[in-house]
């Protein structure tokens, strides 16, 4: 099935240079040579079909509006031996605590800074840094990271790299479980043979993580009440908030049905008001409370900080979050863990260059055509140079761009992304791809087994985000050994 296939000179998940399937795909490639080229295309068509029903969309926004699009989701999964992934769940959960402890610290004592370790005017000039607004509140568990999604890649030598690190609204965990359950209906045969790491008990570990936080002054007599604050059925993430509503048993609100009554927040229900106490919120902070924020916000709820501050409530992820997590701050993390944890970063950062340094500067502007460029404060594959695939414009275009505001771009080399074979159109063909680790943390720190892969399914493309035509991989974890089940 995969005699044309060609590794290149790229890492590749599923198959060694010479042609022959790695070991812990064996029967995964066995399997997949059973099949005739009808059957390959039933599946296929099985996958999509299943994503279509069960209104799987996310929505893309161009000039002309939006366009609700169904998630491409490619039927060869991302499969990782235990003892790989038992490595890359410590550097998550390391690197969760010490991006936890600098948010904790940057609002409180800024050790860190003190410590000469990441300059202040980084912090100070961040946009999405808001000591005004809550510098020196303490929340409960001090933890500003209920859910994180880390982004990894594979280098040429298969060596996991952190790409960037999401902390303040990640998408994208509902499509972990929905691509579970799509293989499940593609392939249940490899259910029944192999022991693969299950999902069944992460939502509860998402719920358990979400109400350990109780604010200081709920009512310890009372379950507390948790809520997720939804932008509404217009946003581009609105089936993710959906679905983990439902699945964690929670309201699913939009800033209308809330509503702050002496610092105390309350949702409205046809039995009168009810308290709340925790609100998972989709929401970025400029729009939580047109009070301390935006004036002109319609989707959040005045008084909010108000009450998030005196203790009556609690907010997750934790607002400023977003100081820890944009592109440049990114270059600090392995020193946050040395200074935080007295450790190594088990998880390596991809090499970075900060433009605001003139020789960095000078380097990246004469060397356009090798390097990916990065606006810091973007995301979604959006204000983004990838040199060797860029024309003269475009290269002409960033370099007066970098050259007006050096201190809002990063750049760095472009990496090999490692690839994996993809079936579309009939035929299997090499896509690189990433991955995506979600971490959630209360009393403790769990790490979701897989995540989700997601794929560039453009032929040669390196952008894999869905809103840049990328699609989606089931990502298995084989139980130790990977043997088939007795």
């Amino acid at each position: 099935m995969l005699k044309n296939y060609e590794v290149g000179s790229f890492f590749d998940e599923m198959m060694e240079e010479t042609g022959a399937p790695k070991t812990h795909y064996q029967w995964f490639h066995q399997l997949i040579g059973q099949f005739s080229d009808q059957e390959l295309k039933e599946k296929h068509e099985t996958a999509q079909l299943n994503f279509l029903r069960q209104g799987i969309t996310f929505t893309v926004y161009n000039h002309t509006g939006g366009t609700e699009r169904t998630m491409p989701f490619d039927f060869v999964p991302i499969i990782i031996p235990k003892q790989q992934w038992k490595k890359v769940e410590k550097g998550i959960q390391q690197r969760i605590s010490a991006l936890n402890h600098f948010l904790e610290d940057v609002y409180h004592e800024q050790r860190i800074v003190e410590a000469g370790i990441i300059p202040r005017e980084l912090i100070e000039n961040n946009p999405y840094y808001y000591d005004k607004q809550i510098g020196g509140v303490n929340i409960p568990l001090n933890n500003h990271v209920f859910l994180a999604g880390v982004d990894l890649i594979r280098d040429e030598n298969g060596e996991y790299r952190v790409l960037e690190d999401n902390l303040r609204n990640p998408s994208g965990m509902s499509y972990v479980f929905q691509n579970r359950y799509v293989m499940r209906q593609v392939y249940p045969e490899l259910f029944f043979q192999h022991s693969i790491e299950t999902l069944e008990h992460q939502l509860s570990e998402l719920h358990n993580a979400l109400i350990s936080h109780v604010p200081k002054n709920a009512d310890p007599h009372k379950t507390p009440t948790a809520v997720l604050l939804t932008p509404g059925m217009y946003n581009s993430a609105y089936y993710d908030h959906v679905f983990l509503a439902q699945q964690m048993g929670i309201e699913l609100v939009e800033g209308r049905d809330l509503i702050v009554k002496d610092d105390v927040v309350y949702m409205k229900t046809i039995r009168g008001l009810k308290r709340v106490d925790i609100i998972y919120r989709r929401i970025d902070d400029d729009f939580l409370d047109p009070e301390a924020f935006r004036p002109d916000s319609m989707l959040g709820v005045s008084g909010l900080l108000r009450a998030y501050k005196k203790g009556n409530v609690s907010i997750l992820n934790g607002i400023g979050n977003g100081v820890a997590d944009d592109k440049a701050m990114y270059v600090y993390v392995p020193d946050m863990i040395r200074f935080y944890l007295d450790e190594e970063p088990i998880i390596p950062n991809v090499e970075t260059y900060f433009l605001s340094d003139p020789e960095k500067l000078e380097y990246v502007l004469e060397n356009l055509e090798e390097l990916v460029v990065k606006n810091v404060g973007a995301s979604g594959g959006y204000d983004m140079l990838i040199g060797p695939q860029s024309d003269e414009d475009l290269r002409n275009e960033f370099r007066r761009k970098i050259i007006e505001k050096p201190h809002q771009y990063i750049a760095q080399p472009t990496i090999k992304l490692s690839r994996a074979p993809a079936y579309q159109d009939g035929r299997f063909y090499p896509c690189h791809v990433d991955l995506r680790v979600f971490a959630m943390s209360g009393d403790y720190t769990n790490v979701l087994p897989g995540g989700l892969s997601r794929v560039a399914l453009k032929e040669g493309s390196l952008v894999v985000n869905s809103s840049q035509g990328g699609g989606g991989k089931d990502t298995w974890i084989l139980s130790e050994g990977g043997q088939p089940n007795a």
